[in-house]
């Protein structure tokens, strides 16, 4: 996705959140998160799978520098190997927590 394309999409949330009417504006809302959640399991899935692929495909990319690559936080690609998904509150807690 170009950073055109990227600007169009914010854009259009953008235009979302000017909806004069509250319920409107919140009955879109809705709409787009409800359909978002759908769409964050297939992104999600997709970069991780990315991820092991490019730790696999023997280029002998750090954990970092996979990060810098995709753009993404180092802990997204730590969380990946450590098999987290999710929000951060169904992690494992540490012992005496």
């Amino acid at each position: 996705m170009s950073d055109e394309e990227v600007r169009r999409v914010a854009d259009a949330l953008d235009a979302v959140d000017r909806i004069p009417d509250r319920v409107e504006r919140v009955r879109a809302r809705s709409r787009i998160m409800a359909d978002q959640v759908k769409r964050n399991r297939e992104w999600s899935k997709e970069r991780s799978d990315l991820i092991r692929e490019l730790w696999a495909d023997g280029t002998g990319m750090s954990y970092r520098e996979i990060a810098a690559y995709l753009d993404v936080k180092l802990s997204t690609v730590q969380d990946v190997f450590r098999g987290y998904t999710g929000s951060g509150t169904t992690r494992p807690k540490k012992a005496g927590e």
